[in-house]
């Protein structure tokens, strides 16, 4: 579903750049609040939702065990789409940082982080009750994975708050 949504505002954009007047005068129609949209649509939603549902499913299998919690898995599931849902909602409303990948502001940002880590706290208690003996090398990339994420976007998204919609980064430029 967010595959598709995130295509459909790609193809309108791309369209806007043939004919600037399809926005119709909307500012939330603009080529300047659909694209953030598009890019964060296929990176959050298409790629995270893809990159949770690859190693759900395949980890258990690789560790012949089912996942650490059920509980931690639907707040991972029902928490992502909440912050899909806020991020759209924020972008086409003109509420971002305007930091190229990085537009959402500090509270989805942080929710971004929290649920980040549920997942994580997921994957590794699954790979210490595991029965399989040896650890797959896939389960390695996904700790690797997991690492990289959180490293790159907590270092990308260091802000500081003005008001509670509103920060600045860090870094100059």
């Amino acid at each position: 579903l967010w595959g598709v949504v995130g295509m459909l505002v790609g193809v309108i954009i791309a369209a806007q750049l043939a004919m600037p007047d399809l926005n119709f005068g909307v500012s939330f129609l603009t080529f300047g609040r659909l694209r953030p949209l598009h890019t964060n649509a296929a990176i959050f939603a298409f790629v995270g939702n893809a990159i949770y549902t690859g190693v759900y499913y395949s980890l258990q299998r690789i560790t012949k065990a089912r996942m650490f919690s059920d509980v931690l898995s639907k707040i991972n599931f029902w928490g992502w789409q909440l912050i899909i849902v806020l991020a759209a909602v924020t972008l086409v409303t003109g509420i971002t940082t305007s930091k190229e990948y990085a537009e959402l502001e500090w509270p989805i940002d942080i929710l971004i982080a929290l649920v980040w880590v549920v997942f994580g706290v997921n994957m590794i208690g699954t790979l210490v009750k595991r029965r399989e003996k040896h650890i797959y090398v896939a389960a390695w990339f996904y700790i690797s994975t997991f690492v990289t994420v959180a490293v790159l976007h907590i270092g990308n998204s260091i802000e500081l708050p003005v008001t509670f919609l509103k920060s600045y980064s860090v870094y100059a430029g």
